[in-house]
């Protein structure tokens, strides 16, 4: 279900909720006929629908019911189950469902159904199976009245709906047999409740996460005795995990992350049957106790983005089925060389970033053979890379940005040889030497992101990145790089983003750039994440590269000549940066035909003639810079160039308008410049240039983003 499929919720299994579905399965034997009574019933739902994609075919008045495509009965002619999931469906639920006295389960689920959930249902004397999720129901849940028997349902799914309002208390009163409750994906407010523990003695799958819930983790959770999920993720819980919580020993996946929870973790060792622990993106602080060990059967620890200090206790090793390590964003500090990882030989993801973890990186972790995502970024580490990471043969994503290594030679000699690597950011390491030539290094076939920006390497744009014929995004940004775009960079079929901005290079933009195959094409390019990459807030998680934009990044170098006219070829690309060069001649006519953009930034060329109307097509623009240039003629009045700050458009003497000091017909000239030096700006034209795509989803290391958003 989407929840469990989040980032936080990762590797979650799915078998509480796929009890529904087995429930949902049916071995009734055929029958005869149904009921008229029935019939009516379901017909009643047939006629409140405004689309119902070919169903009324099927359900004719003149057939048995039983025969009806998504309808099963009993032996006696009773309709027991009514299974039209995923059928493009629209209109309301009827309430008449509610007389087919012998249904035993409803699955209603990812259609596009509106209106309210009918009263009828909930409440119903024989239901054990409700799955109205992934549907756009709307209001709240009704209450049932306290003098109704106690109800059959066993597994209600109401998740992914836009429900709103507080749970009423005595419906789950009465729902005595409730085992599994899915709200979660919703607007429900007010506390978080805990009546089904209380009422329901096999109650053990309470999901909630994606609402507005807010105050306390409830006190009472001890008399959730058969609890084996509990999750409560992106709400407003606040308070400390109350000690009635580490009483619920039979706990196998707690989730609470993207809350406001506070306090230690000191009680969590008692929940000795924990899988899956997150509780990411809160306030928790203090250190993580050395009775971490008892939790011997931990998969999953995620307690990213806290306040959490200290060292990692050695006893993490006796956590031996550990699959995946999130601590990034924290304040652990220490060596990790106390932790011996080669006992953890289920390891595969490790997520390390941002903290200040000192020393050398651990010999035992490259005993992890099964490891495919490995982030140490932003710590305190010191010394050389270990040959040794060549026997991570799974090894798929790389990610040591800013660790103090050296010798970018040697480096990339050792990471050739991990075959399986498809994302490597090794930036703000390595300063100020060499770029390695092109008969130094090999492997990499299968690497789809390399960033080496931030190292002020010298040198030139490598000949031996032609060999890397999967890659898609490429940051060589600030460093000395010089020298001439190469030719063969249009033989990088699946490149979309090329990042060379602040370096040194010379000549003209090449042709060769206007052939890029992913630049003038709408496809998206394969999965390259195998850790979820953010931008500076957690909110904002990414792995589909399809929310990554195609662009095309030169500015602060030394380019010069005409913008060439085969730009316009180029209809893919979303932000275009040739700002801070020394380009000349008028802004080419083709390159309003990239309607596509969203930033355009020209500013601190030589570039002469007039502004082209055309760009007014550009109707996603969000983003435009012309400024210190020498363009002439009227600024746009009307349409979407008017739409911009005066700041766009100065440093052009020659230019005119209203809201200018140099009118049209005038004999004025416009004295507003801007110096544009060299590097200062870099970071305002990025924050400018990613900005406009954080609520498509930029993909790109944190690391590298945290450059530009702090």
């Amino acid at each position: 279900m989407q929840p469990l499929s989040h980032t936080h919720m990762n590797g979650f299994p799915t078998h509480f909720f796929g009890l529904a579905l087995v429930l949902l399965v049916s071995l009734a034997s055929p029958t005869s006929s149904c009921t008229e009574q029935e019939k009516s019933s379901l017909l009643q739902l047939l006629a409140g629908l405004s689309c119902d994609h070919g169903l009324t075919a099927s359900w004719r008045s003149d057939t048995d019911c039983c025969t009806w495509e998504g309808i099963t009965c009993s032996p006696s002619r009773m309709v027991t189950d009514v299974s039209l999931a995923s059928r493009g469906l629209e209109g309301s639920i009827s309430p008449f469902l509610g007389n087919l006295t012998g249904l035993l389960r409803l699955n209603l689920s990812c259609n596009s159904l509106s209106g309210g959930l009918p009263l009828e249902l909930v409440s119903s004397s024989s239901i054990i199976v409700l799955d109205v999720s992934f549907n756009r129901l709307t209001g709240g849940l009704h209450e049932i009245p306290s003098s109704t028997p106690a109800q059959p349902l066993q597994v209600l799914n109401i998740s992914s709906n836009l429900f709103t309002g507080r749970f009423p208390s005595t419906t789950w009163e009465l729902m005595k047999n409730l085992v599994v409750l899915n709200a979660s994906t919703n607007s429900f407010t007010g506390n978080i409740p805990i009546t089904p523990c209380v009422s329901a003695p096999y109650f053990s799958v309470l999901e909630l996460s994606f609402n507005q819930f807010s105050g306390n983790i409830p006190h009472g959770l001890s008399n959730c005795s058969m609890l084996k999920l509990l999750s409560a993720g992106y709400n407003n819980l606040s308070g400390t995990l109350p000690d009635e919580l580490f009483s619920v020993t039979s706990l196998e996946h707690l989730s609470l992350p993207r809350n406001w929870l506070e306090g230690d973790l000191n009680g969590i060792s008692k929940l000795i049957n924990l899988i899956t622990l997150d509780l990411g993106a809160n306030k928790l602080s203090s250190n993580i106790p050395d009775s971490i060990g008892d939790l011997k059967r931990l998969e999953e620890l995620h307690l990213d983005h806290n306040n959490i200090s200290g060292e990692l206790p050695s006893t993490l090793s006796r956590c031996t089925n550990l699959i995946t390590i999130d601590l990034k964003n924290n304040n652990f500090s220490g060596e990790l060389t106390k932790v011996n990882f080669s006992s953890l030989s289920n390891l595969r993801k490790l997520d390390l970033l941002y903290n200040r973890f000192n020393g050398t990186i651990p010999e035992s972790l490259y005993s992890c053979n099964r490891l495919t995502a490995l982030r140490l970024s932003c710590n305190n580490f010191h010394g050389q890379l270990s040959e040794r990471i060549g026997s991570l043969k799974s090894l798929s994503f790389l990610s040591l940005v800013n660790s103090s290594l050296t010798n970018i030679t040697r480096t990339l000699q050792i990471l050739g040889s991990s075959r399986n690597l498809t994302t490597l950011l090794i930036g703000y390491n390595f300063k100020h030497e060499a770029m390695p030539e092109n008969d130094q290094i090999d492997g990499f076939e299968n690497l789809q992101l390399l960033a080496i920006d931030g190292c002020s390497l010298s040198g030139k744009i490598p000949q031996w990145l032609s060999k890397l014929t999967n890659l898609g995004v490429l940051f060589l940004n600030n460093n000395r790089l010089s020298g001439s775009i190469p030719d063969w960079i249009s033989s990088l079929n699946f490149l979309f983003y090329l990042d060379i901005t602040n370096n040194s290079l010379t000549g003209e933009i090449p042709s060769a750039l206007m052939d890029i195959a992913m630049l003038k094409s709408e496809k998206t390019t394969p999965n390259i994440f195998e850790l979820p990459v953010y931008s500076k807030s957690p909110s904002f998680q990414y792995l589909m590269p399809s929310a990554f934009p195609k662009v095309l990044n030169l500015g602060f170098n030394n380019f010069a000549g005409m913008i060439p006219e085969k730009i316009g070829q180029l209809k893919a690309v979303t932000s275009l940066n040739l700002s801070s060069n020394r380009l000349s001649g008028e802004i080419p006519g083709p390159i309003c035909n990239l309607t596509n953009l969203q930033v355009l930034d020209l500013s601190c060329n030589r570039l002469t003639g007039k502004i082209p109307a055309a760009l007014n097509n550009l109707h996603f623009l969000s983003r435009f810079n012309i400024s210190n240039n020498d363009l002439e003629g009227p600024i746009p009045t009307v349409g979407q160039l008017s739409t911009f700050p005066n700041s766009s458009y100065d440093g052009n003497p020659k230019l005119c308008g209203p809201m200018r000091a140099n009118h049209c017909g005038s004999t004025e000239a416009d004295k507003v410049s801007t110096v544009c030096t060299k590097g200062i700006a870099t970071e305002v034209i990025f924050a400018i240039a990613f900005g406009a795509f954080f609520i498509v989803g930029v993909l790109y290391d944190q690391i590298v983003l945290s450059r530009y958003f702090g």
